[in-house]
């Protein structure tokens, strides 16, 4: 949604702004979305979700238990919460995009475990990933161009961004902000 000058200057002229915060103020400017729905496919274990996450205002249980099921470390078979902020910025990304397409995902949640075998295999992996916090996910969408992607990720994240290009995927976590490629 576009707003032009008059119309903010209006709507700016009848709401009080004494205690109102920035985040209060972008949601008068640009609603939440009453419905959030996630179409994620595991890439190393094929597995679908196609799933209604936050409805009227509301974290829906069992659609995160679906997500966070799909999101484990499928080498351990451990599952973790996934920070909410990742599947919001997600979300926002498919919005930005303009697209219901499946998403990739290559990686989600790591155990410390897989975390450490992975950095021993010399696969460019953290020491104190924020994947093992449920923190962090790699994807990518399918019949996108991936700059596309990453140019994105970048205007819906808040936190780190890695640019994969060679590997091909989009990093994004809820650290500190911070941007790479690769």
């Amino acid at each position: 949604m576009t707003i032009n000058r008059r119309q903010f200057l209006s709507w700016a002229g009848s709401v009080p702004l004494i205690g109102c915060t920035p985040a209060a103020l972008a949601s008068k400017i640009v609603p939440e979305p009453e419905h959030r729905a996630l179409n994620i496919r595991n890439l190393h274990t094929g597995e679908k979700v196609n799933v209604t996450y936050f409805e009227h205002g509301d974290y829906l249980i069992d659609g995160l238990a679906e997500i966070y099921l799909l999101m484990r470390d499928h080498r351990e078979n451990l599952i973790a919460p996934i920070d909410i902020r990742l599947l919001d910025q997600l979300h926002s990304i498919q919005q930005k995009l303009e697209t219901q397409r499946e998403i990739l995902l290559v990686s989600a949640f790591r155990s410390p475990e897989t975390n450490q075998k992975l950095r021993e295999q010399g696969a460019g992996v953290a020491k104190r990933s924020f994947h093992m916090t449920g923190q962090a996910l790699d994807f990518r969408i399918p019949g996108l161009n991936l700059r596309h992607v990453h140019k994105a990720t970048l205007a819906s994240t808040f936190g780190g961004v890695g640019y994969y290009s060679r590997a091909g995927f989009v990093h994004m976590d809820t650290g500190r902000k911070r941007r790479w490629s690769l």
